[in-house]
């Protein structure tokens, strides 16, 4: 489930392999992709140097010599392979980028989710995205600004990327448990006091994200989160066991003493 430190350290990795690469042709690897990206997107990104690599959000952008950009989102599973165009593909390609070079970059996903999308220079990509958390324009007074008209819980309302970019499920519980704000809290009713404190959850939360950014490729992290994924353990500052809910659809972890409403 990669979330914006998981995303940047893909990005990072991917800017080392592609910046001023030539891309030598595209292969699409399941239905899915074929849609979002038709043999007519295919034929034009062939022959194209990549300029840069850059992300936003939870999303990355690869822009190309003529303008055009080409829009990576892993969703819940994605992740890239790099290898060589004469190696067997990894299970569960999606989108193969063969470089002039004879190097390859494959999008995996094991659940079809990741979309790769096309976008020439005259129509770049519309991303309804708020600021980053590190944005310096954002502050506790503006981040509740944001929050006023919300009446959702806050949990569910910093999952959605049109008020702040690039937190998602992990880090948004993280922050909560960091700021000792219920999850079920409606977004509204936060003062400037509890905003400022979640605040700087986020920003701790996506700061020890971005230290163990490794485990979502290798599959585990120096330390334990301190609430998610760990229902009925023990919170880490009270002790109290660690809860579970579920909030539009998804699981929430809290503790319920230290983050009572």
């Amino acid at each position: 489930m990669p979330e914006l430190p998981e995303v940047e350290f893909a990005v990072r990795r991917l800017r080392r392999f592609l910046t001023r690469a030539r891309i030598a042709r595209v292969v699409t690897h399941h239905p899915s992709q074929r849609r979002l990206l038709p043999a007519r997107a295919t034929r034009l990104l062939t022959g194209r140097d990549i300029a840069g690599v850059e992300r936003r959000g939870k999303h990355q952008i690869l822009r190309l010599d003529d303008g055009a950009t080409v829009l990576v989102h892993f969703r819940m599973n994605g992740d890239w392979h790099f290898d060589r165009v004469t190696d067997d593909l990894p299970r569960h390609a999606r989108v193969s980028f063969e470089l002039a070079s004879g190097r390859r970059v494959v999008l995996v996903d094991s659940r079809a989710l990741c979309s790769v999308t096309y976008h020439a220079c005259a129509a770049p990509p519309l991303l309804d995205l708020g600021p980053e958390p590190e944005d310096p324009t954002l502050t506790a007074v503006s981040l509740r600004g944001r929050f006023e008209k919300r009446r959702g819980p806050i949990k569910a309302v910093l999952l959605d990327q049109s008020v702040i970019a690039g937190v998602g499920n992990i880090y948004a519980a993280e922050a909560c448990w960091l700021a000792r704000i219920s999850p079920r809290a409606a977004a509204a009713t936060l003062s400037s006091a509890r905003v400022a404190r979640l605040l700087d959850g986020i920003r701790r939360a996506l700061a020890d994200g971005h230290v163990n950014a490794g485990r979502y490729h290798r599959g585990a992290r120096a330390l334990p989160f301190n609430v998610y994924d760990r229902e009925g353990e023990p919170c880490p500052r009270c002790r109290a066991a660690v809860a579970r809910i579920v909030q539009a659809g998804r699981s929430t972890y809290f503790c319920p003493r230290c983050q009572a409403r």
